[in-house]
Order: C-alpha cells, then sequence, then structure tokens
C-alpha cells in the first residue's frame, strides 16, 4: 500500500469502533428463548435470517429493520398465535439495541487520536444503517470530535463509494476505507480503486459473509492500533 498517495482515511462504525453485533447477538438469544414454544433454537433463528433477507431490499439495514424482522417472523413461526404479550417483549428487545453502549474497542480512541496527530489526514465515518441510530452511538461513543466528515448511507456500494469520494473531492486512490466487514467495507472500496484496510471482528452477521480475496491496495490487519502500522 502506498500510504503517500492517501489523503482520506474512513472508518466505518458497527463492530469497527465499537462493538455492535453481540448485541444483536444476544437479543437473539432472548427472542429464542421466547418462542422456544414454536420451535428450536436453530430453526428460529434460520427463519429470522430469512425473514431478514427477505425484508433487507426495503428495510434496509439498522435496529428498526431488525425489529420488524424479529415481530414479522415471530407471527410467522407460531402460524399467528404468538400472543400481544410476547410481541410486546420482542418490541422491547429490538427497542434495547438502540441503547446499546458504544464503548470504543480498545485502542481505537487512543489511534484516532494519534492519525489526528500527524496531521497529513482528513478522517471520515462512513457507515450504513437508520440514520439517527447511527448518530446517537457516534455521540454515546465520544468519538465525534475525531471526524471532519460523516456520512450515513443504506448501503456500502461501488456507487456509494464513488458518492463518498465526490463529496470529499478526492480521487478514489486517495482513499482508505477501514473496517471489519469484507462485503461492506473492503471489496466496494478496492472495486473503485481504492485502498483499504481490513480488520475483522469476532463476530460477523450472517449478511456480511463473502468470499475473501486479495489485493495490492488490501491490508489486512489484527487489531485496530495497527492502523499506524502503514501509515
Amino acid at each position: 500500500m502506498r500510504t503517500n498517495d492517501i489523503l482520506v482515511i474512513a472508518f466505518d462504525a458497527d463492530d469497527t469502533l465499537w462493538d455492535c453485533q453481540s448485541h444483536f447477538e444476544n437479543v437473539e438469544r432472548d427472542y429464542c428463548r421466547l418462542l422456544a414454544e414454536y420451535g428450536d433454537s436453530d430453526d428460529i433463528s434460520s427463519r429470522l435470517f430469512r425473514t431478514e433477507a427477505t425484508n433487507m431490499e426495503l428495510l434496509g439495514y439498522g435496529t428498526k429493520a431488525f425489529t420488524l424482522s424479529l415481530v414479522e417472523n415471530a407471527v410467522n413461526i407460531s402460524q399467528g398465535k404468538v400472543s400481544a404479550k410476547t410481541i410486546g417483549k420482542i418490541i422491547e428487545l429490538g427497542k434495547s439495541l438502540l441503547y446499546l453502549p458504544a464503548t470504543p474497542l480498545p485502542g481505537v480512541r487512543e489511534t484516532l487520536r494519534a492519525i489526528r496527530s500527524l496531521n497529513r489526514y482528513r478522517l471520515a465515518l462512513f457507515t450504513k444503517g437508520e440514520l439517527l441510530d447511527q448518530e446517537n452511538k457516534l455521540q454515546r461513543s465520544g468519538l465525534a470530535p475525531f471526524f471532519s466528515h460523516v456520512e450515513i448511507v443504506c448501503d456500502k456500494t461501488p456507487a456509494h463509494y464513488r458518492a463518498l469520494c465526490h463529496h470529499l473531492n478526492i480521487s478514489p486512490e486517495r482513499l482508505l476505507m477501514v473496517g471489519n466487514s469484507f462485503r461492506s467495507d473492503i471489496a466496494p472500496a478496492l472495486n473503485i480503486g481504492a485502498h483499504a484496510a481490513y480488520i475483522p471482528f469476532h463476530v460477523t452477521w450472517q449478511l456480511e459473509l463473502t468470499d475473501e480475496f486479495d489485493h495490492p491496495h488490501l491490508t489486512r490487519l489484527k487489531q485496530f492500533g495497527d492502523i499506524m502500522s502503514i501509515l
């Protein structure tokens, strides 16, 4: 990676700057226990995944979309027999994700501060999801002051990355994207000629799984603080 070309470093948010997926998985476990009379956990989770995948085009990503899928799946697997009381509990489970702490992962705050001190790069937050939810997590994290540009999009496709470069007034080769999802953070950035730093998280949402590949513009890192080794 030729870091001399880079002017902007963009960061994913969920599971790159703070833990998110673990909270979703905890909610899903509680959800399966609530619906245990209608099936085992594996079946309930499998059908929930199919419901989420089907809803993705219309509902997009985020807590609100997930909560609607939880409710829809509960109605379907129970053949309409699930009680209003249980639906209420499911909604509360989903809403609890709107308050996840967004505590920065180890090394995140220190590394962002160190990058800023270099006075060489603009830092951007580029993430997908529901606008208000993502904005609130960013504020709770305390990381907002590090970023000169924040962009929250419905998805991360090559077109979204091109638009990001346009907004930042840079060519793609001047962008380094940092994230935990090969599907959303790495592959589409590489597709437009940008650089990418891949930092896998210990859990990955099924819809983010994809085949990985090597690329001259790709660097694989073990932890967030390793970013400094490539700058």
